[in-house]
């Protein structure tokens, strides 16, 4: 086996940018061409990047070509729904104050997001777009705001006119890939997306592995320097990275971290460098990783504690927490 470092979409991560590169460990047989019979590899753009979808089509009756069509067709109705650069997007419409009638992505993320705010008492809210904007972090590239735009946006925040679906959107669109595969009776398979989604066995018959790279400056070529890999049981679930180091800016020797906290209006200056996360569903990993790195590495701990079926990784700047669950070794 050898190390083949994802290339994960930045589309819907440019508020995010936080996200560390996940590093995905396959068996060289199928990036050689798939010998194993059944496993089929799926590439290709979108929403501003590529994707990768590894699924094992033993017994499914519908032809590749099919299935990557359909893909690309999930994909390109969740770009006009949820991107915030596509300048005809039900977003972009709902942000510019237009009417618009939701379609089932743009409901079921909004739904989500609610939901999520609700459980991380205001660390994730999709509704903090205007904080996201001044700050540079969002779809303008303002930065370095005086206290009176703070104050101004977090105002703004409360009326929800102007929504952000960046720091979900991928992990939705990965478990809407992952739930049509599952409709042609799929049950091994990684979905990434930016994001991660996984279920059951890789090529090689073993449960997929996920590296996570080293939360450094600098460090960014995904997959060169690894600080540990996750290995998953083959279950369900969503695995998400969510860190500081990659998008950042510095005014007069400060440096401010691209994690904004919703609820103060300003960037994190805690030690949590970054935070993985594992959920039933990539949406709630992608979701609660964010919500980590806003809480900081005590608050992120109670979170991940709080619930039987989250389990976490968190790098701070002296040291590491990992939860029992967390199927952690050291590359």
């Amino acid at each position: 086996m050898r190390e083949k470092p994802l290339t994960l979409c930045k589309y819907f991560a440019e508020m995010k940018f936080s996200q560390l590169y996940l590093s995905i460990l396959l068996a060289a047989c199928l990036l050689a061409g798939c010998k194993r019979d059944g496993y089929a590899v799926f590439t290709g753009y979108a929403q501003g990047g590529t994707y990768s979808v590894k699924a094992d089509l033993t017994g499914v009756d519908v032809s590749r070509e099919e299935i990557a069509a359909h893909i690309d067709a999930i994909l390109d109705s969740i770009d006009f729904s949820l991107s915030g650069y596509n300048k005809r997007s039900l977003l972009t419409r709902f942000n510019a104050g237009e009417e618009i009638v939701p379609d089932r992505f743009f409901s079921e993320v909004r739904a989500l997001s609610e939901k999520y705010r609700a459980q991380t008492g205001g660390a994730f809210d999709c509704a903090s777009a205007p904080l996201f904007d001044i700050w540079g972090f969002g779809f303008t590239s303002d930065s370095l705001p005086d206290p009176a735009r703070v104050q101004a946006a977090l105002a703004a925040c409360k009326e929800e006119k102007v929504l952000n679906f960046n720091a979900i959107a991928q992990g939705y669109t990965c478990d809407v890939v992952a739930d049509y595969l599952h409709s042609l009776g799929v049950h091994n398979m990684l979905v990434d997306i930016g994001e991660i989604f996984c279920e059951g066995l890789n090529p090689s018959g073993r449960g997929w592995t996920i590296g996570v790279d080293n939360p450094v400056d600098g460090n960014d070529t995904p997959g060169e320097d690894i600080r540990g890999v996750w290995q998953s049981d083959g279950g369900a679930c969503g695995i998400v990275t969510s860190g500081n180091y990659r998008k950042f800016y510095i005014k007069d020797g400060k440096k401010y971290a691209h994690t904004i906290d919703p609820r103060t209006g300003y960037p994190v200056e805690h030690g949590l460098l970054s935070a993985t996360v594992v959920a039933p569903t990539a949406a709630e990993a992608d979701a609660l990783a964010t919500a980590c790195m806003v809480l900081g590495p005590e608050a992120a701990k109670e979170l991940l504690l709080s619930r039987p079926e989250l389990e976490g990784y968190l790098i701070t700047d002296t040291g590491t927490w990992t939860s029992d669950g967390f199927n952690l070794r050291l590359p």
